[in-house]
């Protein structure tokens, strides 16, 4: 068992899951699929690490661990249920025996980010998820890449429109991250990313 397994099968076995080996070899296929680029393992590995560098800052970490793990459980590109999918996804392997199962279900459809939540747990999810926006120019721009192959469905003026429309929409907050640990760590750099993609949109 990796380190990655280990982490994931004790946090579902600590909050009251069962048959977490199973779970998780479920979690993984889905997670490996062929048309995914960056909504993959490696993108819960990268919000693994923000939570646990933010770890003492956040209430119940245990609860946004678990909706980090399965916020995009099941994507298919181009739908508008992913987390919604990925929310029943998640309520059917915990069987009603994690106590946190609604606030995780929360938690997990916040990371639609079109609303801003009113609780600090899903101001934290939604903040990890966002994390790599504030990240150095070369990994925003591998990023995006990764992003655009997810989607050959639309040609490079439909995919723009897209994701200018996104972008704009959190540069039109006040802050793009809700939370103050994010907002100190990443807001500046983010905002500058979020420009600069924004200033030459055509992706490709």
């Amino acid at each position: 068992m990796d380190k990655t397994q280990a982490r994931f099968v004790t946090l579902w076995s600590r909050c009251g899951g069962i048959d977490a080996d199973a779970v998780y070899d479920r979690l993984v296929r889905l997670y490996a699929e062929p048309a995914r680029f960056y909504h993959t393992l490696r993108h819960i590995r990268r919000c693994l690490r923000d939570l646990d560098w933010a770890r003492s800052a956040i209430p119940d970490p245990d609860a946004v661990e678990l909706a980090l793990w399965c916020h995009d459980v099941i994507y298919v590109p181009g739908a508008s249920n992913n987390e919604q999918r990925s929310t029943d996804w998640f309520l059917h392997w915990a069987q009603g025996r994690i106590a946190a199962s609604e606030r995780v279900a929360d938690m997990i459809l916040a990371t639609t980010h079109t609303v801003v939540p009113d609780n600090p747990y899903a101001r934290f999810t939604v903040d990890i998820d966002l994390a790599d926006l504030g990240s150095d120019r070369a990994c925003f721009v591998r990023d995006e890449a990764h992003l655009r192959a997810e989607r050959p469905d639309l040609d490079d003026a439909a995919y723009d429109r897209r994701v200018c429309a996104f972008l704009n929409a959190l540069l039109a907050r006040e802050h793009v991250y809700l939370t103050d640990v994010f907002r100190a760590r990443c807001e500046a750099r983010a905002r500058s990313n979020l420009a600069w993609r924004l200033a030459r949109p055509t992706a490709g």
